[in-house]
């Protein structure tokens, strides 16, 4: 009879798991209808402003422009950001006829706003569906991830398919917790897409049926270790989408000051590359702190199951490789000036390495850590 309860937990709980993908799918197309809605608004009220300045608009609005054309055109176009964008203000680009209302030139036209990315009065719709949605999404994976912790009895990440799933969970809950102080809604698109990548690949993939542990799992560790290397890969997701918006409105915003056309318009509604990276920079310092205590732990829950602190086993070498990408990636930040697309290729990388030991090590590497039940 337990058997049977514990069976069918595990259908519900993959019944879960595909609802919360569907909703999840949803809630990313009305994130990226927000992007391309915006980016239209926008670009609405650049052609409004020059048809009021009587100028044309060039390639990218503002951009070789008059200083007087410009002012006179921000008195309309700073006027209908708020009411036509309907954005927060201070996060999104305004149009760069408003940046020459306030600075009298068109010089920062490829520029977005401040890095404080606060919420404002707005009535971006699809935005707001959206989040909205991603709360709904979430909570239906919470209860996927609830009834397969009970059906199995223990803490639902005990292999590939549970960890993979847990920690789709957590990066998205991680995103709406940080977006109650901070507008990161421009991430949605790119946050709620990899959660739908990681409960697609954990259900066709790595799909594991509800069963007991090995006997070296069966520690109290299980849940102090993998628990905080979840979350700390949840904010490595959230860095990793960061870096490479911050490489995409590095090269736009290059593109625009040369004089070069803006062609992408929706990245527009996305902070500077310089606030990204200092964002992802704050993020990526609370997660290593995160994932050295993975390591650390790691090491005590080794010696307690094999009687050694540290082995040279293929997954604790990546664990440490990991380490210490992420932590040359602080230190030449802070000490040695690498900023820009040299800090956000680091970090870049410091997750491809998180995969890579995820995957491919997981899958194809044998040693004490072969736990992914495939």
């Amino acid at each position: 009879m337990p058997f049977a309860i514990n069976e069918t937990m595990g259908q519900y709980s993959e019944l879960f798991m595909l609802l919360a993908a569907g909703t999840y799918t949803v809630a990313f197309i009305a994130f990226a209808w927000d992007l391309a809605k915006s980016s239209k608004a926008l670009r609405a009220i650049d052609l409004k402003a020059a048809e009021v300045a009587g100028t044309k608009v060039p390639a990218m609005a503002g951009a070789g422009a008059s200083a007087g054309s410009a002012a006179a055109a921000g008195n309309v176009a700073a006027d209908r950001v708020d009411s036509h964008l309907a954005g927060p203000v201070g996060r999104a680009e305004r149009p760069s006829s408003s940046v020459a209302k306030r600075g009298g030139d068109a010089s920062g036209a490829g520029q977005t706003a401040d890095a404080d990315m606060r919420y404002a009065a707005e009535r971006r719709v699809p935005a707001r569906v959206a989040v909205a949605l991603t709360v709904l999404g979430v909570l239906i994976h919470a209860a996927g991830v609830i009834t397969r912790a009970v059906g199995a009895g223990r803490v639902p990440w005990g292999n590939m398919y549970e960890f993979l799933t847990t920690g789709a969970f957590v990066a998205v809950a991680v995103f709406l917790l940080v977006l109650i102080r901070r507008d990161l809604r421009f991430l949605g698109t790119f946050v709620v897409g990899l959660a739908i990548i990681m409960l697609v690949a954990a259900s066709v993939a790595y799909w594991t049926p509800v069963g007991h542990l090995v006997p070296a799992l069966q520690s109290y560790w299980l849940i102090i270790h993998v628990s905080i290397a979840v979350l700390s890969s949840a904010l490595f997701t959230l860095t990793f989408a960061m870096s490479a918006l911050q490489l995409v409105q590095s090269h736009r915003q290059k593109t625009v000051a040369a004089g070069g056309a803006d062609k992408l318009g929706f990245m527009r509604l996305v902070p500077s590359a310089l606030s990204l990276e200092n964002l992802s920079y704050r993020i990526n310092a609370i997660a290593f702190i995160g994932w050295t205590f993975t390591l650390m732990f790691g090491a005590i829950w080794a010696e307690k199951a094999w009687g050694r602190f540290w082995g040279w086993d293929t997954k604790e070498v990546w664990t440490f490789v990991i380490w210490v990408v992420y932590a040359g990636y602080l230190h030449a930040r802070a000490t040695r000036g690498w900023t820009g697309t040299r800090a956000a290729w680091l970090s870049i990388v410091g997750y491809l390495c998180v995969v890579f030991n995820f995957t491919i090590v997981n899958q194809f590497f044998n040693g004490l850590h072969s736990y992914s039940g495939l």
